[in-house]
């Protein structure tokens, strides 16, 4: 209906005028409930006709309509600057902190240990150190070798280490406790159309952000690129409201909060179509064209923004942007797919046991003290991690290092090649390991096993954590080891058929750092069961385009082998523990029930509706008294019990509440009218009409419509409940949370596990 023109005349009566009048605050939804989104996108729409039709009014009207057209844009590039700059923001700060933990620039305690070294005067250093870096032994005028050294650098490095998480923990507790954890889980539950109050507030903002600066610089295995999607939906959730077309409506929302989530995933790792691609196949629920559009452009200008900043410090937009020369060879494909099963196997393996453990947090008494579990959780990674210099370096210069290619330049272990370097112009020519590459891998081996064990127990601590990093860590320190093992057998047997066309030029025919890429891209498949996306980030990432195929093979049979094992990347997997109510599109409903079987009311329940124009106002409160049900299906009257609409029990608690106030005579006995008519002839009080909150189209099934067609429905069309008919007379009704029930009980799980409506 078509609101009155302002201008209207006040000599309607009481009847007249209680129809017309707005209600504030309805269509709105309380905490921890499911969004209509086929009612929030019909209002968008008459809203939006509505201004179109008073286009030409006014040059105020046209203005308005000209800011209704542009504001999307707008709202996508002001989270897209701000975005960028945070992460930027957060990027210098972690990189600042972590090198805390080793030493300090005296002349400028705020420069970490490169930019410490880039302003002083010395041509050439030590990739290891410069006179202008003070390790902390030399800061208390020790020597910086020799075991006094390694003592006060292993203390110091606790130390710190404890101070961090601690800083973080008490943070989350204290102001934002939805700021702890990756996030992701949750928003991917909220775009499908769930509200969480405050999960994307100001406070949730700025806790996450410093939170996961101290987090990281503690040395956890974790990582700050998957907190970046909640950041950078944050920063989303609270620009949306100064522009009510969205701020007001959920399901328009929505479509912000998806272009926010590339965003994150643009800015976390400088790959802004990896992270369009994210939002599409990862996060997003419901994504029109538009929306697509919009996610591109934003996660355009956040990687323009964060490239300005340049907080790696280089001339790549990316993470770590690697240069190989040569080609992969066919053979390769081999060592290629069993990196994909390998990486399948470790997500199958960290999930589970991942989720084991959260599980056991949730009922432990461990899980009455969190800053005491985040504090055992750092006091053990710090103590394991310092010996190993693997695990004691930034996950993401360990990532670095393991991708990089063996050049005159890297004097790592890594790199202790029987070669003879006379031109760093020269080919790199394959040669035996040296001693110093076999404790490399032994190292990276105990590495590995570290990383693997460590992560189970800190995703999920009450910080903010990401398992982005750790993942490519774990993929990328398996891939290595593939890698060394593959080069040498090259090496050793140059005449094998597979290998002497390509390595009998005595050229580096195998490149172990490709199979670090390769084996990352794996690690982070199983776990994640991302394919199309991760393909993308990765060879945005590291610039190596040349290597789709080896990716898109070892990505894919990741996944195999994870769904033959598991069917629930770790987000699905924390979703599910968590309860929240979300349908995935992704899995097949395979059974034969109908709507009749999963209906309420059961047998021996009561079925609460309301009817058009026969019930008085103590009538509908004692209703709400009764019960807590989100609505109630509408019916001529109880004999016919034929459909007229249906009404949400807080529209209905708002309308009763503001009407009371604004309309003169209405009491208990007043009638409360759901038709457009009052009944004729009327002698009684004033009533209560309301007919501007009935939805007069709500979807409607029989009930021997298929569960198949039922749960489809709810996916695609974001349904809120249906009702169910037989012959054009109301049977009952279906929620989501009813259809998410009926799944677990058919899979044998426990249905009371769906926590919330």
């Amino acid at each position: 209906m078509e609101p009155p023109p302002h201008n209207q005349s006040n000599s309607h009566s009481h009847l007249e005028g209680s129809e017309e009048q707005e209600f504030l605050g309805i269509g709105q939804y309380d905490d921890f409930h499911t969004i209509d989104w086929q009612r929030d996108i019909a209002r968008d729409r008459m809203r939006h006709r509505r201004i179109i039709k008073k286009k030409s009014d006014s040059i105020c009207d046209w203005i308005r309509s000209g800011h209704d057209a542009w504001s999307g844009w707008l709202c996508v590039f002001l989270v897209a600057v701000i975005a960028g700059a945070v992460a930027g923001m957060i990027d210098i700060g972690t990189s600042w902190m972590s090198d805390l933990r080793f030493g300090i620039c005296p002349e400028a305690f705020w420069f970490n240990k490169e930019q410490c070294c880039w302003s002083s005067n010395e041509t050439f250093y030590d990739g290891d150190n410069c006179s202008s870096w003070y390790t902390w032994p030399e800061m208390f005028n020790h020597s910086s070798e020799g075991a006094g050294a390694y003592i006060i650098s292993y203390i110091v490095y606790v130390l710190w280490s404890l101070l961090f998480a601690s800083l973080a923990a008490s943070l989350v507790m204290m102001f934002a406790p939805y700021a702890c954890g990756s996030g992701i889980p949750e928003i991917k539950t909220i775009l499908s159309g769930f509200i969480i109050r405050g999960y994307l507030g100001k406070w949730t903002l700025l806790i996450k952000a410093l939170g996961m600066i101290l987090a990281v610089s503690a040395g956890l295995s974790l990582g700050k690129e998957g907190p970046l999607v909640h950041v950078a939906c944050c920063i989303g959730n609270i620009l949306s409201y100064l522009f009510p077309k969205y701020g007001k409506n959920e399901a328009k929302k929505r479509e912000i909060l998806s272009a926010s989530a590339a965003v994150g995933v643009s800015v976390a790792f400088g790959a802004p179509i990896g992270g369009v691609l994210f939002s599409l196949e990862e996060a997003s629920y419901y994504f029109p064209l538009k929306t697509l559009w919009r996610s591109f452009f934003a996660a355009l200008v956040a990687a323009f923004v964060l490239r300005s900043i340049n907080p790696f410090g280089n001339e790549h937009s990316v993470l770590f942007y690697v240069e190989y020369s040569k080609p992969w060879i066919f053979i390769e494909l081999v060592p290629f797919i069993l990196l994909g099963v390998i990486g399948g196997l470790i997500g199958v393996l960290f999930t589970k046991f991942n989720i084991k453990w959260c599980r056991y947090r949730k009922t432990s008494i461990l899980g009455h003290y969190p800053r005491l579990e985040v504090l055992l959780v750092t006091l053990v990674t710090a103590f394991v991690a310092y010996p190993n210099r693997y695990t004691r370096m930034n996950t993401s210069n360990l990532i670095y290092l393991l991708f990089s290619q063996c050049g005159a330049a890297n004097n790592d272990e890594l790199c202790d090649y029987q070669r003879n370097f006379t031109n760093v112009n020269t080919a790199i020519e394959i040669a035996a390991a040296g001693p110093g590459v076999l404790k490399a891998v032994w190292l990276l081996s105990l590495a590995l096993i570290f990383k693997v064990v460590v992560t189970v127990f800190t995703f999920g601590i009450k910080v903010p954590c990401g398992l982005f990093i750790p993942s490519l860590a774990m993929g990328s320190i398996v891939g290595r080891l593939v890698g060394i093992a593959m080069e040498q057998l090259a090496y050793h047997n140059q005449d094998w058929a597979v290998f002497a066309g390509e390595c009998s030029t005595g050229e580096n025919c195998i490149t172990p750092g490709l199979y670090a890429m390769v084996g990352a891209a794996a690690a982070l498949g199983g776990v994640t069961r991302m394919t199309i996306s991760l393909v993308v980030i990765m060879f945005e990432l590291t610039g190596g385009v040349r290597y789709i195929v080896p990716l898109m093979a070892a990505v894919m049979t990741s996944k195999w082998i994870g769904d033959a094992f598991g069917k629930d990347g770790i987000y699905d997997a924390h979703i599910i523990l968590n309860g929240y109510p979300f349908l995935d599109s992704k899995e097949e409903f395979s059974h034969t029930t109908l709507a009749h079987d999963v209906m309420r009311p059961g047998k021996n329940e009561s079925f609460y509706v309301m009817t058009q124009d026969s019930m008085t106002l103590d009538d509908v409160q004692q209703l709400l008294r009764e019960t807590d049900h989100n609505g109630f299906p509408v019916v001529v009257s109880r004999q016919s019990q034929y459909l007229v609409g249906f009404v949400a029990r807080r529209d209905l608690a708002i309308a009763i509440s503001q009407a009371k106030k604004t309309t003169e005579g209405i009491v208990g006995e007043s009638i409360v009218l759901f038709c457009a008519s009052v009944p004729s002839p009327w002698m009684g009080p004033p009533p209560l009409r309301l007919r501007k909150i009935l939805d007069l189209a709500p979807i409607t099934i029989t009930d021997q419509t298929p569960m198949e067609t039922v749960i489809d429905m709810f996916r695609k069309l974001g349904l809120r409940q249906t009702l169910v008919t037989h012959n054009g007379r109301l049977l009952g009704i279906i929620t989501k949370k009813d259809v998410l029930r009926h799944i677990k009980a058919l899979e044998s799980e426990d249905p009371d596990s769906v926590l919330f409506n």
